[in-house]
């Protein structure tokens, strides 16, 4: 409670103002016949307004980071209406076409720009983020159709890019660092993405090569822009999973304005339909919230808040699973007592400031606070039997176990608890020097403090007999000699660890965009330095520092073609964080070294027209070659450390997307990607890394029914070749090298819009709402048996280790009511 109170009374003592900055929109009108159309009317929802010359042409400055609308309206022609959000200086050319008499269907979202394909930047409309939903809604749930990225876990946010593991992702809302607790170990467990997707207004996406202005990590960036709401509303969603309302507003000044929304979330439609039976009360809910004031012109205040808590309580009662082959069917039964209660707690501040010091020189001022406590409490006692299944097709008995091969028992025992405060503070700035260079640069300080008990343990019994691990020093010689020595549990973990980790990082880069003859070029060059010092109670203090050279090239030739050639790279360090310093018996390590990545990115965007409508093929290489890598094992979504730099390891592949309008006046994508990824430990030889993810197939597909265009659909569909699915308990992972089965998932959406915000109804019911849908979603639709990890069951007759999957969620339907006010 004292952090707590510490945090409100940080935000609110910090009082500083910032500037909102500008970006230009231009273009040319025209009719149907390619005509420019003189005296279009253009009105920006922000209230700037221009109109269009004899020869078409308009040129409008509008605010920048903020979502507007801009309307086109002339006499004898159909309105346009078209949403924005463009950057600091952002040059955007849009040509809207004025039909007759035809009313467009729905608002033109404009998300892609020059500016992010030269940065290679994949956005995502917010649009898409609400429409396209899942078993876990949100920014992740579109990610994985993304090539490169990978989610083969459906109640998981944690995703992995190309080879990365989950801990080497940046995520940033607003240009604020953002964190995920420590203690999750499965999908069930997680509950809500941080990111809150009725606020979003922009989101963009880096699979690598991405410049120094982003923090140390080795694989990818998010970043999230929230809205400046410029009126008032009010949007809600209902479904079987749970619900989320979120409200804006602006005064009547312009100066304040703020948008909100809380989110519930409650995951038991999808968790009793899992393998193992039991009462389960997976509970998650939070509160978030974006306020803005402008002072005056060259201060405005933004405050970013967030409160989180996910509860998950679990009473198992016991388990069936069937696998081996046509032949030889086995099944495992368990039988359970005991239960898991979970509990995380996170609260989140930040403010952040601009100082408009003219229209080429903006300074920031970025200070942020993160606490969190989590409990994670078990104490579960397993029976379990493997047997033969009766495959007698005709038999009462079919599909009963019949004869066992194997029985015994496991107890697992958790109390364990985290407390993390962290807090940072940073400066950013960024400088003109002409209308085609920029020059940004920032510090930022961070403090990590961290209190960690660790206490777990684990006893298995086969058959009567209790198996200690296999590097107990007293040999067991039974039956033929008698055993004396003490009962000791398979694995015992046992630490309470007080960390602190102070950091200094620091970054300059330089951007300018030029031309080489009669060819449009881009180029970024960076540097990034990353101090860390680690000490504690009981911890000898250990200091390192880093420095990460990175650069981007782009040219878009003058073809006749649209072509655009990308080419990024540097040295990537990530400086370990807390979970990397702990070691697999709950020690930290403070020696662990930055893992290191020399990464290389080729890209090539090829534009082009299909159909008579826009498309887009993006190609992308990459290596990355790896060293002082810290090796691990991956256990559902938990990660767990060697909290040794004894690997070396390399990353290849090939990603491809074209995404366009297949079907008018919506976006749709496919995508590949192939993978290859390997680490050799100790100098002992290479082998697959727990992420080496080989092929991957994506498609986000959106129709409508022609005649009805307010009867949309969604396909999602996702396939990923089987990962490596780990290794038991002191196991050797060169010995285990099985992979988990193919993940294959559909979720198909339908909705109907009741009331669409581009037409004018006349009942009086509909005058209330802006938006009224009505959705029916079916998740796992050919239900698939996806699995995330293996359990690992001992048969003391064969002495094998029996790889059981774990299963995911089957097919599952849902209904949902999305309105906005």
């Amino acid at each position: 409670m004292k952090r707590l109170h510490f945090i409100l009374l940080f935000c609110l003592l910090f009082s500083v103002f910032s500037f909102s900055q500008s970006a230009i929109i231009r273009g040319v009108i025209l009719d149907e016949a390619n005509n420019p159309i003189e005296n279009v009317n253009i009105k920006a929802s922000t209230g700037e307004g221009s109109a269009s010359n004899k020869n078409g042409f308009y040129e409008l400055r509008v605010p920048s980071d903020i979502e507007l609308t801009l309307e086109f309206t002339h006499v004898g022609h159909s309105r346009v209406v078209s949403k924005f959000n463009l950057k600091n200086g952002q040059e955007l050319e849009f040509n809207p076409v004025m039909k007759v008499e035809i009313e467009q269907i729905a608002e033109v979202v404009i998300s892609t720009n020059t500016r992010q394909s030269v940065d290679g930047i994949v956005s995502v409309t917010p649009k898409t983020l609400r429409t396209i939903k899942g078993a876990q809604p949100g920014v992740e749930n579109i990610l994985k159709t993304l090539p490169g990225v990978n989610i083969s876990n459906e109640l998981s946010t944690q995703y992995s890019v190309r080879g990365g593991n989950f801990d080497e992702n940046l995520v940033y809302v607003n240009e604020i660092e953002v964190y995920r607790p420590f203690l999750i170990r499965s999908g069930n467990q997680e509950g809500l993405s941080f990111v809150n997707t009725d606020l979003v207004s922009n989101v963009d996406f880096s699979a690598g090569g991405f410049q120094a202005k982003y923090g140390d990590k080795l694989s990818s960036v998010l970043d999230i822009t929230y809205r400046n709401p410029v009126d008032f509303g009010i949007r809600t969603d209902l479904s079987f999973l749970g619900g989320s309302i979120a409200a804006e507003t602006i005064s009547k000044d312009g100066k304040f304005s703020g948008i909100a929304g809380v989110r519930y979330r409650d995951n038991s439609l999808i968790l009793n339909n899992l393998e193992t039976e039991g009462n389960v009360e997976p509970v998650f809910a939070d509160a978030q919230t974006y306020l803005t004031y402008r002072f005056s012109d060259k201060f405005h205040l933004n405050f970013l808040g967030n409160i989180s808590l996910n509860k998950y309580n679990f009473e198992p009662e016991n388990r069936q699973t069937n696998f081996g082959t046509l032949q030889e069917p086995v099944a495992l039964l368990v039988f359970y007592d005991g239960n898991e209660e979970d509990q995380y707690q996170t609260y989140f501040g930040a403010f952040k400031a601009n100082y408009f010091v003219n229209e080429d020189l903006t300074l920031k001022l970025i200070a942020s606070a993160y606490h969190t406590i989590e409990q994670e409490y078990f104490d579960i006692f397993a029976q379990y039997r493997l047997g033969e299944v009766n495959t007698n097709i005709g038999d009462e008995d079919l599909g009963e176990v019949e004869f066992s091969e194997g029985i015994g028992s496991q107890l697992t025992h958790a109390r364990n608890d985290l407390d993390a405060f962290i807090v940072n503070a940073e400066h950013r700035g960024d400088y003109k020097i002409d209308e085609e260079s920029t020059v940004e640069w920032s510090v930022k300080y961070t403090h990590e403090d961290i209190r960690d008990r660790l206490v777990e343990y684990e006893i298995i019994d086969s058959a009567g007999f209790s198996i200690r691990p296999p590097n107990f020093s007293i040999p067991n010689l039974q039956p033929y000699e008698p055993f004396e020595g003490p009962l000791t549990a398979f694995e015992n973990i046992r630490a309470l660890n007080r960390v602190q980790i102070n950091r200094m990082q620091a970054f300059t880069q330089y951007s300018k965009r030029t031309e080489w003859g009669t060819n449009e070029v881009f180029y970024n060059v960076g540097v990034r330095a990353h101090n860390w010092t680690v000490s504690g109670e009981d911890i000898e203090s250990n200091t390192q520092t880093v420095f990460s050279p990175r650069a981007q090239f782009a040219i878009k030739p003058d073809w006749d073609k649209d072509m655009l050639f990308r080419v990024a790279g540097g040295l990537y360090y990530q400086p370990p964080f807390y979970r990397e310093l702990r070691d697999s018996s709950g020690v930290v390590q403070p020696n662990v070294k930055a893992q290191k990545s020399f990464h290389i990115v080729l890209g090539n965007e090829y534009s082009f027209k299909m159909w008579d409508r826009p498309f887009k093929l993006v190609t992308e290489a990459y290596y990355k070659g790896l060293s002082d890598v810290n090796p691990y094992t991956l256990e559902n979504v938990r990660i767990r450390y060697r909290a040794k730099n004894n690997a070396k390891a390399y990353a290849y592949g090939l990603d491809m997307r074209l995404n366009g309008e297949f079907v008018p006046g919506t976006e749709s994508w496919f995508s590949f990607g192939y993978l290859k990824t390997e680490e050799n430990i100790d100098n002992r030889g290479y082998i697959s890394r727990p992420t080496d993810q080989r092929l991957k197939f994506g498609a986000l597909f959106q129709d409508y029914v022609p005649n009805m265009p307010n009867l949309k659909m969604y396909l999602n569909l996702v396939y990923n070749t089987g990962v490596p699915g780990g290794s038991p308990s002191y196991a050797d992972p060169y010995d285990f090298q099985i992979r988990l089965r193919d993940y294959r998932r559909a979720d198909l959406g339908i909705s109907l819009e009741l009331v669409n915000p581009t037409k004018i109804y006349n009942a009086r019911w509909k005058k209330k709402f802006r938006e009224l849908s009505l959705g029916f979603e079916i998740y796992n639709m050919f239900n698939n048996q996806n699995s995330i990890t293996n359990t690992w069951v001992r048969d003391v007759y064969t002495k094998r280790q029996f790889a059981i999957p774990n299963f995911l969620t089957p097919r599952v339907f849902n209904v949902r009511l999305s309105a906005k006010f």
